[in-house]
């Protein structure tokens, strides 16, 4: 079943797509908890992290290490941090969050209301660094 980030993927919504490839997208998270809150998703649909196929696990993992990478230089932080949850939307999503404290990346957090200009100079920054 269609998600929507199969939307995203489909460019049927608009995404802040920051990395891409044939099997995997990265893209701002629309709702973040903080500024570069990047999603990483495959482009096969797939509900739950464990029943992915291991290839495609390790490849969503190697492609999630290179957009923490180049995260991590776009975005003032002490780190990323990393957090598989999945209740939200109904297809395998990595949550990569820079982090300067603990709570940035505490989900309870209200989400942050970035404007759509700063959305786009994140997405052309964190790309540049990818």
């Amino acid at each position: 079943m269609a998600s929507v980030f199969t939307k995203i993927i489909n460019r049927e919504i608009p995404g802040y797509i920051v990395h891409e490839n044939d099997d995997f997208i990265a893209f701002l998270d629309a709702f973040p908890l903080v500024e570069g809150h990047t999603l990483v998703v495959p482009k096969k649909v797939v509900d739950k992290i464990w029943d992915l196929d291991k290839d495609t696990y390790t490849g969503l993992m190697q492609f999630a290490y290179e957009v923490a990478q180049g995260l991590e230089k776009a975005v003032d932080c002490v780190r990323v941090g990393v957090a598989v949850i999945g209740l939200e939307v109904p297809h395998v999503h990595v949550h990569l969050v820079p982090m300067n404290s603990m709570s940035d990346i505490n989900f309870s957090n209200p989400k942050k209301n970035i404007a759509g200009n700063r959305m786009e100079e994140l997405q052309e920054i964190i790309s540049a660094k990818l």
